[in-house]
C-alpha cells in the first residue's frame, strides 16, 4: 500500500514521517525549491520524492493533499486527473467545502473520497490525537482499507458522514475560537502593553488566555485565514460573535445592570445548565503557567471576550458541548476557561460588576471591542489577504514571546489533559 502526500508543509511532512514510521512506502513531492532539505530531512526515513504531484498521483493507492484551503482547487486540477484506478483520495484541510468541490471536479469517477482533518497543530505527534474521518464517495471495502492505515497514527477516530456537518462544527470550534484570541492579540498590540506585565492580566484564566493566543500567532496566517474565510458556515458564527460583543459592551457604557445580568445569566443556563459533562479545567496548573512569574489574583477582570462567546452560543443554539467531537486544543482551553467563569458564582458576578463599573479596564474593552470589529468585518468581506496581513502585524508585535509562549501552552494542555 503506497501512500502519497502532495505538499510537505508542516502538516504533510509529518504524516510522511508518521507513515514512514508504520512501515508503509510513502512517496511525495512539493515545490523543487524545496526539494535539498525535503531530501536530507525524509531521505533517513526511507520517505521517496518524486518530481511532483503526477507522479505521485499515478504511483500511490491512498493519496493525501496537504495544502492550503485556498489553493487545494488548484492543486488538484493539475493532478488529479492522473490519479492511480481506485486509489483513494483525502485532503487534510480544516474547512471541507471547497476541497470537496475540487475533488468531484477535477478526480476521475472511478477514485474513492475519503477525506479526513487531523485536530492538531504539526508540533504534537498524532498518537492520540482527534482524527475526523469523512467517508465522501466510496464503497465499504475502501473505507475499510483507509481506516485500516489511518490507525497505525494511533489517533482518536472520529466519522463525521457529512462534510457540511463537519464545517459548520470547525465554525464554531476553529473560526471563532480563533477570532477570539486574535481579537485579543490584536487588543494588546493596539493598546501597547504585553498582558504578561499588566495587572488586569494575572490568574489562572488569563495565562490560559495569554498563552493560547501567543499559540496561534506562532503559527502560519494561511492556516487560519483559509478555515474562517471559505468555510460558509464561519461568516455566520462570527457574525454572531461580533454582535453578542457589541450589544454586552453597549451596556457596559450605558450601565444597564439589570439588562446585562439577566443576558448573561440566561446564557448561562443555556450553555452550562446541570444535564452537561463539566471539562473542570484545574484552577492550580492554570496558575503555574504565568509568563510574568506573578501567582494569584491581580486587578479585576471584564472578560469580555469569555463573555460573548457564550452569549453567542445561547443565540446560535449551539452545545459547544457537542462540538467537542472536532475539539482542538485552543477550543477546548476556550470552552473550559468560559466554563471555569460561569460555573463560579463569584468570579462570574466579579466580571459583570468589572465590566459595568470599572473604568480603569474600559480602554482595554474598548480596543477588544475595536478588534473584534475589525477581524469579522475582514471575514465578512472575504479578505484573505487583509485578514493574513492583520494578523502578521500582530505576530510581529508578539514576536519574542511567542516559541516560548508555544511550547508552555503545549505543556499547559498536556498537563490538562493529564489531569
Amino acid at each position: 500500500m503506497n501512500i502519497g502526500i502532495i505538499g510537505l508543509g508542516d502538516m504533510g511532512l509529518l504524516y510522511a514521517k508518521a507513515f514512514a514510521k508504520a512501515g508503509y512506502p510513502v512517496f511525495g513531492s512539493d515545490l523543487p525549491q524545496h526539494r535539498e532539505l525535503l531530501e536530507a530531512t525524509l531521505g533517513p526515513l526511507d520517505v521517496t520524492l518524486l518530481a511532483d504531484g503526477k507522479e505521485v498521483s499515478r504511483r500511490c493507492d491512498i493519496i493525501f493533499y496537504s495544502v492550503e484551503a485556498e489553493r487545494i482547487s488548484q492543486v488538484v486540477q493539475l493532478y488529479g486527473a492522473s490519479t492511480k484506478y481506485g486509489a483513494i483520495v483525502a485532503g487534510q484541510t480544516s474547512v471541507k467545502h471547497p476541497e470537496i468541490k475540487a475533488f468531484e471536479q477535477y478526480l476521475p469517477s472511478d477514485v474513492h473520497i475519503i477525506t479526513c482533518h487531523s485536530l492538531h497543530g504539526p508540533g504534537f505527534d498524532p498518537s492520540g490525537q482527534k482524527l475526523i474521518v469523512i467517508p465522501h464517495r466510496t464503497s465499504n471495502e475502501a473505507y475499510q482499507r483507509m481506516t485500516d492505515v489511518l490507525a497505525s497514527l494511533g489517533s482518536d477516530i472520529v466519522e463525521i458522514t457529512d462534510y457540511q456537518e463537519h464545517d459548520k462544527i470547525v465554525a464554531d470550534t476553529q473560526a471563532v475560537t480563533h477570532v477570539g484570541f486574535e481579537s485579543m492579540g490584536t487588543a494588546w498590540k493596539g493598546a501597547g502593553f504585553f498582558p504578561w506585565e499588566n495587572a488586569s492580566y494575572v490568574g489562572g484564566i488569563d495565562n490560559v488566555k495569554i498563552l493560547t493566543t501567543l499559540r496561534i500567532f506562532s503559527y502560519k496566517s494561511h492556516i487560519y485565514s483559509g478555515l474562517a474565510i471559505l468555510n460558509p458556515h464561519a461568516r455566520l458564527h462570527v457574525k454572531r460573535y461580533a454582535q453578542s460583543e457589541s450589544d454586552l459592551f453597549k451596556m457596559m457604557i450605558k450601565e444597564e445592570e439589570t439588562e446585562f445580568r439577566e443576558r448573561l445569566y440566561k446564557a448561562r443556563e443555556f450553555v452550562f445548565h446541570e444535564s452537561r459533562v463539566p471539562l473542570m479545567l484545574d484552577d492550580k496548573i492554570m496558575k503555574e503557567f504565568s509568563l510574568s512569574g506573578q501567582s494569584g489574583h491581580g486587578k479585576p477582570n471584564s472578560h469580555l471576550s469569555l463573555l460573548s462567546m457564550v452569549d453567542a452560543w445561547a443565540h446560535l443554539g449551539v452545545n459547544p458541548y457537542d462540538n467537542l467531537i472536532c475539539q482542538t486544543p485552543p477550543f477546548r482551553l476556550r470552552l473550559g476557561i468560559a466554563e471555569y467563569l460561569f460555573k463560579n458564582e463569584d468570579l462570574l458576578e466579579e466580571s459583570i460588576e468589572t465590566a459595568l463599573f470599572d473604568k480603569s479596564i474600559r480602554n482595554d474593552d474598548l480596543e477588544f471591542h475595536s478588534a473584534v470589529r475589525e477581524w469579522s468585518s475582514i471575514i465578512f468581506y472575504g479578505d484573505i489577504e487583509g485578514y493574513k496581513q492583520h494578523f502578521d502585524q500582530t505576530k510581529e508585535f508578539f514576536a519574542d514571546r511567542l516559541v516560548h509562549g508555544r511550547e508552555k501552552s503545549a505543556e499547559l494542555i498536556r498537563r490538562l489533559q493529564v489531569e
